[in-house]
């Protein structure tokens, strides 16, 4: 069989970085003898990451544009000059088959440079709102795979397919785990479980409700599996001297949290719609709104739109929080609903049908 050579970017959140590891991971299994490359961004997240998960990575020396005038926007010209020359190298010296993109700063160089040496690139575009540098790709793309209807006003139509965004295999089916999940993480069965999710870094807003409404929890019997983040550990472990709080900077094993879970409360980053679609627990997004075009607001918007989750904006939190959240603990007819509407949503193929796209590029490179 041929050898095929695959180079993957995407990177700065893990919203980026765990799409192209689950890509990676299904042409492996396709392709056991391929050549795997990764190009991030240096001192950014997948430089830790993408070699955890057992492939290699090359840093670029890029960064995004901030809103407001800083010292490293001066730098800009120069990082992208710097980074499209060390793009060519590494496509002159890797000679990729298809380079894929999943968005983030170092995906816009490597590609730019991939299309213009006649290498084939493919997007993956999990938001229903495109970031920039996806947007200014597509433009050379020949292939973009995308999570969400409707894009068609940002991307070329005729160059899109509808794919879903690439998640973790072991969430296709919790149902069977739940017992196990009860045991894992040490809860009592007889109480209902709210997970809460802000993300692999955590999000303050979202931990400061969570702080503050202890007590409601308790007193609807609610036991909680609260993901605070890395950044937020120290300030909050105190919350669990209340025997039904459990705090986890980050948790390993997210089919068996999903598998305790009866409700969910989470930010709305694309990763995350996409794995609660799958797992169809009832969800309140939280939306974060410190990200670029507000795209997790639009993320949660197009679930709510199908009757498949509650959306509540961080200024509503103060006044509207507990009564949402106790008027859906005490119906379970909603309960019910919602899970059933957000698993219409879910596109569990989603990694293989990428896949799928991506081979397509390789054998007409080779026809």
């Amino acid at each position: 069989m041929e050898q095929y050579k695959f180079i993957l970017s995407g990177g700065g959140t893990g919203g980026h970085i765990y799409p192209a590891i689950a890509i990676a991971n299904e042409l492996k299994t396709r392709f056991p003898d391929a050549d795997f490359l990764f190009v991030g961004a240096k001192d950014k997240m997948e430089m830790q990451k993408v070699p955890q998960a057992g492939y290699k990575i090359i840093g670029l020396w890029i960064a995004g544009l901030q809103r407001r005038f800083t010292f490293d926007n001066t730098l800009f010209p120069i990082k992208l000059i710097s980074s499209l020359l060390k793009s060519r190298t590494i496509i002159k010296q890797f000679k990729p088959d298809v380079v894929i993109g999943t968005g983030g700063f170092a995906s816009g160089p490597l590609l730019q440079i991939a299309a213009l040496c006649g290498i084939p690139t493919l997007i993956q575009e999990q938001n229903s709102f495109p970031g920039i540098t996806n947007k200014l790709l597509s433009k050379r793309a020949n292939k973009i795979c995308v999570a969400y209807e409707n894009l068609q006003r940002f991307f070329p139509k005729e160059k899109m397919i509808l794919t879903g965004n690439p998640v973790r295999q072991d969430l296709i089916d919790i149902d069977s785990k739940r017992a196990e999940a009860v045991r894992y993480f040490d809860l009592d069965p007889n109480k209902k479980t709210l997970l809460v999710l802000g993300g692999s870094l955590g999000a303050r807003r979202v931990n400061q409700l969570i702080a503050k409404e202890i007590l409601t929890f308790s007193a609807h019997n609610v036991q909680v599996i609260w993901q605070c983040g890395k950044l937020y550990f120290e300030e909050y472990k105190y919350c669990q001297e209340n025997e039904n709080i459990q705090i986890h900077s980050f948790i390993d094993r997210m089919d068996l949290v999903y598998a305790a879970a009866d409700f969910v409360i989470s930010r709305a980053g694309a990763s995350s719609v996409s794995e609660l679609c799958i797992v169809g627990k009832p969800v309140i997004f939280i939306p974060s709104p410190n990200v670029a075009e507000d795209h997790q607001t639009k993320n949660a918007q197009a679930v709510v739109d199908k009757n498949g989750a509650i959306l509540l904006k961080e200024n509503q939190l103060d006044t509207q929080f507990s009564v949402v959240f106790e008027s859906l603990v005490n119906d379970p007819e909603k309960q019910k609903e919602l899970s059933e509407n957000i698993k219409q949503l879910a596109l569990p193929e989603a990694t293989k049908q990428i896949v799928d796209e991506i081979i397509k590029l390789v054998q007409i490179r080779k026809a």
